[in-house]
């Protein structure tokens, strides 16, 4: 327990003599504020004021509204609890700054149980406000509705009763290559492997004898337009979800519906930009999608036990939103969904072609078709931008990856090495035996290394302006697959193996078309970038293990706009491009598996433009981020294309091509 009054970082002086437990009690406060400030931008203050950051004590730790706030009530009169969706902390405002003080003092280091049984630790720090934005009422994407109570209590007991889960599995309804939940498709089998149908093999009995009237009756009413002729239900336990998809175009007519029973869930719903919007979906609801929500936006359900949802009475269905002074957890149940759809009998023509697998069959990809088209398509989708996001980038650049420090640490003492698109400089000083420069396109990002005491000039990455075979070694980590064309890739690989003399080495990392390798899913596809991030920053001090540890457990599934940036250079792209709506290169759906080499990767800018490009504490929070989408250009390289560019050169060999976490990798030498 901290002492009263021992408010003070680790500079004050003070007489008072700590025991053990408030030396360590007051190390794991001071580590929560350098984490909190690192990976949210939050700073925190030496002195008592009204609010405190309550560090474990929020949504992302499975702590409800209900459960916390009578443990600060305790020490004074609330004046507001703001619980940011998905973050491991909550900021607490109290009426005086003598209550504040009082939970300061009586609640820092207590110990509490969270949502699941599982206790946790409390870090409280003082910050001088409490800053957040609160957005406007959020609309649903195009073409989406919630219709509530779309059937009685009665109904759903027979549809659930109807549903035989223990049937003969030799059944053709039956299926069982599932891992997380159960299901069972009728009128249609729905092949998971290829997200479709075979329109020739109609399953026998059609659908079930209780759907057909009910089905009949929203036709009726105008609930739905069209009769489905294909059902797959899916059975949920607490904790399971389905990754974020678009239901196949080609495969199914354009309106799906999704009846919710015997529990409620939030859906979330993700346009290719990167912006989401949760979506509850009631028990006993129907979810209908067409248009735009149905061919553009994806849905899944994030894999966790607690949603986030609205703490006042009378919210029912509908958008979650941002308000953080209006949020809690509600406990998953059980829930099983009737998702009904009709098979689609020719190929689809909708408005979203980039999108649409059958009219990407029909529609060749579309390439740079000189250098200059190359150059310009750099230049508004790689080089403008990052002097717009450099701080920003750099705040999501922290930990260096462990096969390119080991790399920069087997050189010799003394080596001259070049980082080639050096970004923040992150490398340049890892290993202090080397003489290591940098260089990259951005004078925002140079300006960067610079402050950070690094030796780094402004270049063009296929003309480096330093003498040839000057360098023992060049690392190129996530430049190249940013190259339009593969004459530039090739000669931007060509300019590296100038710059090394005899014998030199350079290590190269490009993004990879396989973000799924070896059965095993890149920490792209599987991690969200908040766990992610805030966990690494405090997983190697053992002393601090409690500290915002226990986060969301929804990985795997979405990009979230608003939660931390993650720390992997090669996840996330982010450039502003203004005229992107004239590109007719596909926007790629973050977290998800690529499906063109050539594309454009959205990331949702934080902060505020205009001056520090740090992350705001508490804004924007809503999943509807007001800042500028950016895209960056990426040419994703498939197995062995990156071994075959290096190829093409001349005195040089391949010592080493590997895999790492989504980005194919080589090592050459210059012979």
């Amino acid at each position: 327990m901290a002492a009263p009054g021992i408010v003070m970082d680790s500079n004050h002086q003070s007489n008072y003599k700590l025991s053990k437990t408030e030396k360590k009690l007051l190390r794991k406060q001071i580590k929560a504020r350098h984490t909190l400030l690192r990976h949210e931008g939050i700073e925190t203050v030496s002195y008592a004021t009204q609010s405190l950051i309550v560090a474990n004590g929020g949504l992302g730790n499975q702590v409800s509204r209900n459960q916390l706030l009578p443990v600060l009530e305790k020490c004074g009169l609330v004046d507001a609890l703001l619980m940011p969706p998905n973050k491991p902390y909550s900021c607490v405002r109290y009426k005086t700054v003598e209550e504040s003080k009082k939970a300061y003092d009586t609640l820092s280091g207590k110990e509490i149980v969270d949502d699941l049984g599982q206790k946790i630790i409390l870090y409280l720090n003082f910050v001088e406000k409490a800053q957040w934005k609160e957005l406007g009422l959020q609309a649903l994407p195009p073409g989406l509705k919630v219709i509530e109570e779309i059937i009685s209590s009665e109904d759903e007991k027979m549809l659930l009763e109807s549903v035989n889960w223990t049937e003969d599995t030799e059944n053709q309804n039956f299926q069982k290559s599932l891992k997380h939940r159960r299901v069972k498709h009728f009128g249609y089998e729905f092949h998971y492997e290829n997200n479709n149908v075979d329109k020739d093999k109609p399953l026998p009995g059609g659908l079930p004898d209780i759907c057909e009237s009910i089905l009949e009756k929203w036709l009726k009413e105008g609930f739905i337009k069209h009769k489905p002729d294909q059902l797959t239900i899916n059975q949920y336990e607490p904790g399971h979800g389905i990754p974020a998809h678009i239901d196949t175009h080609s495969a199914f007519e354009d309106e799906i519906i999704s009846l919710s029973l015997g529990s409620e869930i939030v859906m979330d719903f993700k346009h290719p930009d990167g912006m989401t919007v949760p979506v509850m979906l009631p028990c006993r609801s129907l979810l209908v999608m067409t248009g735009e929500s149905r061919y553009l936006w994806t849905h899944g359900i994030t894999p966790r036990k607690f949603d986030t949802v609205q703490a006042s009475k009378g919210h029912k269905s509908g958008i979650i939103t941002s308000d953080v002074e209006d949020l809690t957890l509600n406990k998953r149940g059980i829930r099983t969904s009737f998702t009904f759809r009709k098979v689609r009998q020719t190929p689809c023509n909708c408005s979203y072609p980039l999108v649409c697998d059958s009219q990407m069959k029909e529609t060749p990809a579309s390439f740079p078709e000189s250098d200059k088209e190359a150059l310009q398509l750099e230049q508004d989708y790689v080089h403008r931008v990052y002097e717009e996001i450099a701080r920003h980038f750099s705040s999501t650049r922290h930990t260096p990856w462990p096969h390119i420090v080991e790399f920069l640490k087997a050189l010799p003492s003394g080596s001259l090495v070049a980082d080639i698109g050096c970004g923040n400089g992150k490398y340049l000083g890892i290993n202090n035996e080397l003489y290591m420069i940098g260089c990259d396109h951005s004078q925002n990002l140079v300006d960067i290394c610079r402050e950070r005491q690094y030796q780094a000039f402004v270049c063009d990455a296929l003309a480096v302006p330093i003498r040839s075979g000057s360098c023992d070694a060049c690392i190129s980590i996530a430049v190249i697959h940013h190259f339009a064309t593969a004459e530039r890739r090739v000669a931007a690989l060509q300019e590296l193996v100038r710059l090394l003399r005899p014998g030199g080495k350079a290590l190269i990392y490009v993004w990879a078309m396989e973000q799924e390798y070896n059965k095993k899913k890149s920490k792209y596809l599987r991690e969200n970038r908040t766990s992610q991030g805030m966990k690494e920053e405090i997983s190697n001090d053992a002393s601090v293990q409690e500290l915002l540890v226990k986060q969301l457990p929804n990985v795997g599934n979405q990009d979230s706009a608003h939660s931390v940036s993650s720390i992997n250079d090669f996840q996330d792209g982010g450039c502003n491009s203004k005229n992107v709506a004239n590109s007719k290169l596909p926007i790629h759906t973050n977290r998800t598996s690529f499906h063109s080499q050539d594309l454009l990767v959205p990331w949702h800018f934080k902060g505020n433009p205009g001056k520090d490009k740090r992350v705001e504490p508490f804004g924007p929070l809503g999943s509807r981020d007001p800042g500028p989408v950016f895209h960056r250009y990426y040419h994703v390289f498939c197995e062995g294309e990156l071994e075959a560019a290096c190829r093409t050169l001349n005195n040089i060999s391949i010592l080493q091509s590997y895999y790492d976490q989504g980005n194919w990798c080589v090592i050459l030498q210059k012979v």
